[in-house]
Order: structure tokens, then sequence, then C-alpha cells
């Protein structure tokens, strides 16, 4: 059985007393995982953060760690280390005292300091970096450093702030595949918060995407990108053509779409559909197929946009009615603007979605 380090059980916050920011919301997070609460600006992730650190009291709920009801416990008891996206660093400490500084506060024996300070530098592959100033380190150093401090005193759960958003890109990409390579080495369990979908997806074990205070869905990455369960999960994640229709046949396992001038499109479907029922279809720009020639079952459209991306060029194409798709194809290609073209939507490629944005969980 998993052991469950953290849990929330219909917690909601609201600010002066009016502006319910957490709305019943209910979630476990597991021991050695890294879980990622990801949702816009606003949505109340950092507030959920804040309720686990203890910086922010609950307006009613429960909050548990490692099984111990922490709801009216101070922020300096619980079992949890917080690292802020300025990182606060000390500028005039070393990195050896930096790290040291947590432990040193718990009155640690000075040999046993020395020790785990080392072991955690090594760590985080900060080995000879001990007498260094935060001003003598690169962006990436200083997060290398923040998360040495968080890890130290071994806390139950390392919670993260968009510690990696004041990095450059680049940068960024390279933290993000060390960052979770430091939560596999030291086995902490990691909560972390962004609003950027690139660094949920490469680094989370499971990502927790949060709107207006409510979850809309709690899943692995490559089940959130592949099958996302509403409207604004399949909008937030990438990129996406989100087309409106109406169930006009279900059979077993498949069900017919009307989407625009008599275009019916076949798609998977195992759940309660009947005949009438309003639907949303999703299809990923990369799964589109495209064509200069008449493809079978394909629908015939013009290119009336195309952008170069580097590693994909994203053609934008009008066809029947108002279905207008975004198609993502790999490297420089030979189409151009005002190209008839033909293009397929597999069944298999088709993700029909049910629930309404504001339905959550």
């Amino acid at each position: 059985m998993e052991n469950i380090v953290v849990r929330l059980e219909h917690v909601t916050k609201t600010f002066d007393e009016k502006r319910e920011v957490i709305k019943d919301l209910s979630l476990e997070v597991r021991e050695g995982e890294f879980l990622t609460l990801l949702g816009p600006s606003g949505c109340g992730k950092t507030t959920i953060l804040r309720m686990i650190s203890g910086l922010d009291t609950v307006t009613s709920g429960k909050v548990y760690i490692d099984s111990e009801d922490v709801t009216e416990l101070e922020s300096a008891k619980r079992q949890v280390n917080t690292i802020f996206q300025n990182l606060a660093v000390f500028p005039h400490m070393s990195v050896f005292d930096n790290v040291a500084f947590g432990l040193k506060m718990k009155k640690v024996p000075k040999d046993e300091i020395e020790k785990r300070v080392l072991k955690t530098l090594k760590l985080v592959d900060l080995e000879g970096f001990e007498n260094r100033k935060p001003a003598q380190l690169s962006g990436g150093q200083l997060q290398r450093v923040a998360i040495a401090r968080g890890i130290i005193t071994n806390p139950k759960v390392l919670l993260l702030d968009e510690s990696l958003c004041s990095l450059d890109l680049k940068l960024k990409r390279a933290m993000q595949i060390e960052l979770k390579k430091i939560q596999k080495k030291s086995g902490i369990t990691f909560i972390y918060v962004t609003h950027d979908q690139d660094e949920a997806l490469t680094m989370s074990d499971r990502i927790i995407i949060i709107d207006k205070g409510v979850i809309q869905q709690d899943d692995t990455p490559e089940e959130i990108y592949q099958h996302p369960q509403t409207v604004f999960v399949a909008d937030f994640i990438g990129e996406s053509n989100i087309i409106s229709g109406e169930i006009v046949k279900v059979k077993k396992d498949v069900v017919d779409v009307k989407i625009v001038d008599n275009l019916i499109f076949p798609v998977s479907d195992k759940g309660k559909s009947k005949v009438g029922d309003k639907v949303k279809l999703m299809i990923r720009p990369e799964n589109v197929k495209i064509s200069k020639n008449e493809i079978k079952d394909g629908i015939e459209g013009v290119i009336k946009d195309l952008v170069y991306d580097g590693a994909v060029t994203k053609l934008f194409v009008d066809t029947v009615g108002e279905l207008n798709l975004k198609i993502n194809v790999h490297g420089i290609v030979s189409y151009k603007e005002g190209d008839t073209v033909y293009v397929k939507l597999d069944i298999n490629d088709i993700v029909l979605i049910r629930r309404n944005t504001d339905e959550g969980e």
C-alpha cells in the first residue's frame, strides 16, 4: 500500500471573507513522487502550496502531513521546506554555510553538519563549491544551493514555488532534468508549482491541473496530454484543435459525431453517450495527416498561413464550414500559403470530451 505523505480533505480558502480562491479541494500526494500543481496565474496553486506549508491558514477542511493533522500547526513545526521564486540564498554566506543553515538552527553537532553538507553538495553536483559566495555562482548553481538547503534536513516534503521561472530557456530546460534527478536520488517528495506546461510534462510523475480553485484533472503527464478530460485541460496543455459536435449515432465503443455541413467523424468512446449529446473533439496538431494529394476519406482545405518554428512548421488550414485546423509538420516543408491540401483525422487520434471546463472533478 502506497504511503500518503500529504492529504488535503475538502479544503477551502477564502480571502476578505468573500473571495473564494480554493473550492472544496481534496488531494493526496504519495511518498517519493514528484507532483506538479499546474495552472494559469491566479488559479490557486500557490495558495495550495502555502496551506500545506502553513504559511496560509485554511478557511475550512483539513491538512495532513504523514498522517498527522497539521491544520492548526504553525509552519515552523511542519515537516516541510519551501523554495521560493527568489531562492532566498544568503549573499554574505558561503555555499557551505548556506546549506548548513537549517542544521545549525536545529543545533546538529558540528561534525555531523560537515558530513551532511558535503554529502548533500555531492548529491546536487556542487562538490568543490563549499567556499564560494553566491555572487560567484551561475543561475543554475544558485538553484542547486537552494535545493541542497531544502533537502538537507530530510523534510517529508519539499515545496517549490515556480523555482525555475527566472532562468533563461536553455538553463531552465537543463535544470528541469537536474531537478528530477535530484528528487529521485534524494527520495524526498517534491510538490512543484508552475504555470509552464513544458516544466510539468518534463519533470512530473503526476500533474494536478487547477483552474479557478478547482481540480480539472489529476493524472500522469502522458494521460493528461493524450486524454484530457475537460476543454480547459485540452486547451491549456500543448496545442490542440478543439471542435464542437453532436452525437448522431451510438455504436459499440464508437460514436458518430456530426461536425459541420453533414461532416461526420467516427470517434472511439467507451462512455455513456446518447444521440443528441453536445460534445467537443480534440486532436493534437501533430496527429492531423496532410497531403497535397487526395487522401481516402480526407477533407479538402486551403493553407491560410504558415509559421516556421524550428523543429516544426505550423500550418493553418481552412476546410469545410468553419472547420479550421492547426497542423504541425516536422522540419522545412514544401507547402506554401494558398495551396490546396487534403487532411485526415484518424479515429485513434481524436479524443471525445464531455465534461465542461467548470465542472472540475
